[in-house]
């Protein structure tokens, strides 16, 4: 599901079961992330598959990426693989406004 980044954000905050996925390069990642995510490189290949079936399915996912492209693959990898709630940031970080570390 695509939301903008203010509901995507007010959303993760009051989710108890909310984890932050950013699916970039680990350079990109390194470069800036938003607070407290979790990095799964989607040019990973099978090994991005692999990485999200140790995911816990039950979490809500809050997905990202440089401007939402491969965020929007990824959550629909993750519904195929059987993950009820990823929730793709519209714009990615590019367009963030949020905290940055």
């Amino acid at each position: 599901m695509n939301l903008e980044q203010q509901q995507w954000w007010s959303q993760f905050l009051t989710d108890e079961k909310g984890v932050i996925l950013d699916v970039r390069t680990e350079d990109e990642f390194n470069n800036g992330k938003i607070p407290d995510a979790l990095n799964i490189d989607i040019f990973k290949g099978q090994g991005f598959i692999y990485a999200l079936e140790e995911l816990d399915k039950t979490k809500n996912y809050y997905v990202y990426c440089a401007a939402g492209s491969r965020s929007a693959n990824a959550c629909n990898i993750m519904r195929e693989l059987g993950f009820t709630n990823a929730y793709n940031l519209v714009g990615g970080i590019s367009q963030w406004e949020g905290p940055v570390e």
